[in-house]
């Protein structure tokens, strides 16, 4: 009964100290930048490990008054056209994903802003169930603290870009030497349209598959309603 006891105490303290961690720790991130995440310190271990690469870290946290209109635009048509409507998980793209998955079909990830940003912010990269879980814990936290707008400042300024780039900012001077509140709608949309593979993409070089995917992007965000963020 001792043994018991004293193992039913010790996961009642770990799961105490998780949550009190994890949810003072979103409450820390929604008011203040977030400083280096998971994936910058993969990368930069990555770069040390091959000598033919330079090591990168490129990265400069602007408010979203500071990112021109046309980028939340930009990454909601392009990556989550629900974003302003769900509350982190889009279960009609999940579900898709989920049959085209059974029948072998590749398709789009089911990811939301919101999901991504979790991952970004607080996770590693993988699909294993417990890193899931932890991103739809993390998902339904941020959703419920951080709200829409928070949500997409931080997404903005941590998302991979390119090698070693973080950030629309760092983006924005890497591919266009201009801020991001300088940013046009079609160099929006090139950005956006690199993202699901920004190591092997670049705006300032965009391949044809790109440029037809920048075309998508522009339109979708004609018929989108305005995302009311940014400049």
């Amino acid at each position: 009964m001792k043994i018991l006891k004293f193992i039913f105490r010790l996961l009642l303290k770990i799961t105490l100290w998780f949550f009190g961690l994890t949810i003072g720790l979103v409450i820390i991130y929604k008011f203040i930048m977030v400083p280096i995440t998971p994936l910058m310190l993969i990368r930069l271990y990555e770069q040390a490990k091959d000598p033919a690469k330079e090591m990168r870290l490129y990265k400069d946290w602007v408010s979203l008054e500071k990112i021109s209109k046309h980028v939340p635009q930009a990454v909601v048509a392009a990556e989550d056209q629900k974003f302003m409507d769900h509350k982190g998980f889009d279960f009609e793209a999940m579900e898709k994903a989920w049959e085209n998955n059974k029948k072998g079909k590749r398709i789009k990830g089911a990811s939301t802003i919101s999901q991504q940003t979790a991952k970004n912010v607080f996770l590693w990269p993988g699909r294993n169930l417990v890193r899931k879980g932890l991103e739809a814990y993390f998902t339904f936290l941020i959703e419920v603290i951080w709200g829409k707008e928070r949500i997409m400042e931080v997404y903005l300024n941590v998302i991979e870009m390119g090698e070693g780039i973080y950030g629309i900012e760092a983006a924005a001077q890497a591919n266009f030497k201009k801020p991001a509140e300088k940013l046009s709608k079609s160099e929006a949309a090139l950005i956006a349209a690199v993202l699901p593979n920004p190591r092997r993409w670049t705006p300032a070089r965009p391949t044809p598959y790109i440029i037809g995917r920048k075309e998508w992007i522009m339109r979708q965000m004609n018929n989108l309603n305005p995302v009311g963020m940014g400049s």
